[in-house]
């Protein structure tokens, strides 16, 4: 081949480059201007006041909305007696979010820097930012205790999914009591099998917290395994309790937590199942939904648990009885990290 064919055949090979770059960035671009057009179907969708306050009157789903149109990541609003309703849309959006007792915790994208970065924003009961936190990494968990006096979060920091076991997490809390913010958990310390546990290996992930404001559970990850942990954050210590638990919740009332499994002869794409925990026996109940969760459930009362799965709009929640009987039921279509409230 002559150096002059050479050259044409290289200047033809990066001309196609160019050209297939242009075309993903032109297919990018019409997908997320897609997005804002309002779907035939979706769920109504009008501009209003989204409010947090326990005392607001009916009780009250606040979630993320995934509808595609103008309020597409919004937090709106729905009665929790008529989740396919109408929806009201704040104006806030979140990627990840959680609410109780008038506050709220909304994981974000930073749009004011040149790169992609991303922020919890600490809310009040009128969506309005309290404190706000820069992220290490790509949203994934948060929770806020019964009382509103803490807040949780779980970034990725590498790799961007639970089913494999190519990632690290970070999770931080914040008492809003005090102001005190511990950046990782993983400077509190591990009591496993009875003695103190060090390891470079362990992540932690799905914070949710007790009653009391200071105990909480969480899923810690070392060594390959997985455990549900027990935290103080007075005395700044976890205590693992079982293994082959993620992302626990606990119950209103205290007793019981649901949580995600990895059950073996699974795809290693789509490995858990629910299953519930009763804390005083240490018995496990698996629930009645045979598809794969990747999600930390939410409580609506102490029988009834709320969940994501893929949908065609992004996701869509599911209800479920927590004792093992029944069988999933829609709740809400393209919706997303549920708080009910009131």
């Amino acid at each position: 081949m002559t150096l002059q064919r050479r050259i044409l055949v290289l200047v033809c090979a990066v001309l196609l480059l160019a050209a297939v770059g242009v075309l993903a960035v032109v297919r990018a671009s019409s997908r997320a201007d897609e997005k804002n057009q309002t779907q035939a179907g979706g769920p109504q969708i009008t501009r209003g006041e989204v409010t947090l306050a326990p005392d607001a009157g009916e009780r009250r789903i606040v979630f993320r909305n995934m509808a595609w149109g103008p309020h597409r990541d919004e937090l709106a609003t729905v009665p929790a007696g008529a989740p396919q309703g109408p929806r009201t849309a704040s104006g806030v959006s979140c990627l990840r979010f959680h609410a109780a007792a008038g506050t709220g915790i909304c994981l974000q994208a930073d749009k004011g820097g040149v790169q992609e970065s991303y922020r919890a924003v600490v809310l009040d009961a009128h969506l309005k930012e309290v404190s706000a936190h820069p992220l290490a990494g790509i949203p994934t968990r948060a929770r806020v205790s019964p009382g509103g006096h803490l807040v949780a979060w779980t970034v990725f920091v590498g790799g961007d999914s639970y089913a494999g076991t190519n990632f690290s997490t970070r999770t931080s809390l914040l008492d809003l009591r005090t102001g005190t913010f511990d950046a990782s958990l993983e400077d509190f310390t591990i009591r496993k099998d009875g003695k103190a546990y060090r390891n470079a290996d362990v992540n932690f992930w799905g914070v949710t917290f007790a009653a009391d404001e200071r105990t909480f559970y969480a899923t810690l990850a070392t060594g390959g395994r997985t455990y549900l942990v027990r935290g103080d954050l007075a005395e700044r210590t976890v205590t693992t309790l079982r293994e082959n638990l993620e992302c626990p919740s606990l119950s209103p009332d205290g007793t019981r937590l649901v949580f995600k499994k990895r059950v073996p002869g699974l795809s290693p794409d789509a490995p858990w199942r629910l299953y519930v925990l009763d804390l005083a026996s240490m018995r496990e109940t698996p629930l009645a939904e045979e598809r794969s969760v990747d999600d930390q459930v939410v409580w609506t009362d102490d029988k009834t648990v709320v969940y994501s799965l893929p949908g065609d709009f992004g996701a869509d929640l599911y209800s479920l009885p927590a004792d093992g009987s029944g069988a999933p039921a829609p709740l809400m279509a393209s919706a997303l990290a549920p708080a009910l409230l009131g």
